[in-house]
Formats: C-alpha cells, sequence, structure tokens
C-alpha cells in the first residue's frame, strides 16, 4: 500500500542531511503521489526549502530548547507535530531525541537504523540492517530500501542552485579552499594555508569556511571566510572550477554540486564519511587516490602527517589541465 504522506527525521548535522538527499530521491520517485515531508534544525533548513521532492519542510528550533524550560517547549512543540500524523516516519537520525519527536508526529509506522542508539530502537516497528563500516549514504538507502522504495540507479543530490555572494566578483576560473573543521586534527594549519595558496599561484583561490583563528594567504586568494550563508556557498562551489577541502560538513556539499574535488583527511577514515563519488580525490597519509580505488588500498592511517602544499598544487594543477583539455576536446 502506498503511503499518502511520508516524514523524514533527519534534523542534522550539514554534512549528515547532504547524505540523506538521495534517499529522499529515490523515495519520492518510487512513491511520487506521496506528501514527503522533512523535519530539519532551522539553521539548515536552506538546504531543503526549494527542494522539489518535498511538500513541506518542518524546521526544528533546537536552539530554543537549550534552556531552563527548554524541555517543557520540546514536549509542546511534539504535541504540535501530533497533528501530522504521517503514515510513514523514517528515522535517518537514530537518537533518543529524534525517536521521540519520530513519535510524536501520530506515525502509524516508524521505521530507523539497525545501529541507532540512546534506546531510540524501542520506537521502531522495523529496522534497517546496516554496518559501521558502510558510508553514511549507504547506509541511509538501505532505509529507504527497507521503506519500499526503489534505490537503483543514479545518485543524485537535490541541493538548491545557491545565491551569488553580493558585492563580491569572481573570477573566471578559480579554486575554492575550504581549510577548516569542527573536529580535533581536521583543519590546516596557518602556515599550511598559507603555502598552499602561494604555490597555487598565480591561480585566483578563494578560501571559504567559519573560524575565528587567524590565517594568512598569498596574493592570488581572496577570503570568503564567515562571510557566506549555506546558499551563497552552494553558489560559490558550483562556479569552482576545483576544490579542495578538509573533511567537514562544506566538503561534502562540494562533493554533490562540484566538477572536481579533493579531500584532505587525516584521521577519519574517508570509505565512512569521504565525498561520495568514484572520481573524487582523496588525501591521506601523504597519498592521493580516488575514492574508487579505496577498497583496494591499506587501512593503515598515519594521522601525524600532514599534506604537502607543493605536492597538493602540482596535483591541483595537473587535473585543471586535465578539465581544460577535455573542455578543448567537447567545444
Amino acid at each position: 500500500m502506498t503511503p499518502e504522506s511520508i516524514l523524514l527525521v533527519k534534523p542534522s548535522s550539514l554534512g549528515d542531511i547532504v547524505h540523506t538527499l538521495p534517499a529522499s530521491r529515490f523515495i519520492k520517485r518510487s512513491f511520487p503521489q506521496s506528501r514527503l515531508y522533512w523535519l530539519v534544525n532551522s539553521e539548515w533548513s536552506p538546504l531543503l526549502e526549494d527542494n522539489s521532492d518535498l511538500a513541506r519542510v518542518i524546521q526544528f528550533p533546537r536552539k530554543s530548547f537549550g534552556r531552563f524550560s527548554g524541555a517543557r517547549r520540546f514536549w509542546q512543540w511534539c504535541r504540535e507535530l501530533g497533528a501530522l500524523r504521517p503514515d510513514l516516519v523514517l528515522d535517518f537520525q537514530g537518537l533518543l531525541r529524534s525517536a521521540l519527536i519520530s513519535r510524536s508526529s501520530g506515525g502509524r509506522l516508524i521505521l530507523g537504523l539497525s545501529d541507532a542508539r540512546e534506546g531510540a530502537r524501542f520506537f521502531y516497528r522495523k529496522v534497517a540492517r546496516v554496518t559501521s563500516d558502510q558510508h553514511a549514504v549507504s547506509r541511509y538507502l538501505a532505509l529507504a530500501a527497507m521503506a519500499g522504495a526503489d534505490v537503483s540507479g543514479e545518485i543524485e543530490f537535490n541541493l538548491p542552485p545557491g545565491r551569488p555572494v553580493p558585492n563580491f566578483e569572481l573570477p573566471d576560473r578559480f579554486v575554492v579552499l575550504h581549510p577548516f573543521a569542527r573536529g580535533t586534527g581536521k583543519s590546516l594549519t596557518e602556515p599550511e594555508i598559507h603555502q598552499l595558496t602561494y604555490q597555487l599561484a598565480p591561480i585566483p583561490i578563494i578560501v571559504v569556511g567559519r573560524s575565528d583563528a587567524p590565517f594568512t594567504f598569498a596574493h592570488n586568494a581572496a577570503s570568503l571566510v564567515n562571510q557566506t550563508d549555506l546558499e551563497q556557498l552552494i553558489w560559490v562551489l558550483r562556479k569552482a572550477a576545483f576544490v579542495i577541502s578538509v573533511d567537514s560538513g562544506p566538503m561534502h556539499l562540494a562533493a554533490a554540486v562540484s566538477r572536481g574535488i579533493l579531500s584532505i583527511h587525516f584521521w577519519s577514515d574517508p570509505a565512512k564519511v569521504g565525498p561520495f563519488r568514484d572520481d573524487a580525490w582523496i588525501w591521506q597519509s601523504n597519498r592521493i587516490f580516488q575514492r574508487k580505488e579505496l577498497a583496494r588500498r591499506s587501512q593503515e592511517i598515519n594521522a601525524a602527517s600532514r599534506p604537502n602544499p607543493k605536492q597538493i598544487a602540482l596535483f591541483v594543477r595537473d587535473r585543471l589541465l586535465e578539465y581544460s583539455q577535455h573542455s578543448g576536446r567537447l567545444s
């Protein structure tokens, strides 16, 4: 029986929301008459507002529940959500809070992931079997498949087109550098940022991201750090000839919308949290390889190794030359 309404519960984070988009796309393709709702933290809602697969984006104001009276406001918000009463709820988050939200929606059938934490599994009718070594995209597709969706075919990330940055003119052909991440030991250092931009000269570089740490860059670079919202960041990433990014949410945005990407991983496992496209490039332990080579590579990771800016710059120059030659053959 085709569900009339389906609620997707995936409030955060940036990378995880991007990873859930292919599952959402396959669900809508499989159940085109169903109304899809997506519950998301308010700060990430711009990623979904123009999504043609969704009938409605339900904003979860998580930050308003953090004070002393937060628990009471959370339960009041859940009671109001109960008017939705979807036929099917898919909890892609797998935590106690998301399970409580799923139950509060009044959904007839709640499905989740087998490795859900904090007792969330007790709220599910059935669970999709997933393993810890799977990429997040594959895990979420498993839940969509258990719900009855056909998940075969091309992977699509239905992201908005983005919005230009006001009073900032992008170069004709440029590289984006995103050197910052929240996780410990995942960001580039100030000398690495400066040397990488210097080694890429005279190629124009746009540095993006969020950071309070000081950094410097060479004369061929310009900074949009702390100056873009989500839609503006997507616009810049779409326009870039190539993107260099540490393991982060914006890296997954870039993997979804950019032509070429090099993802820098120190201690994180690219098989689980790397870019989900076979032609993406990965730097780890002083080696650069494509994601499609992961299955053949050793799992040994030297988290202490640091990227050589000259090595990365030479690699990016080669990729840009390849892209330019390919475009010339097509024209």
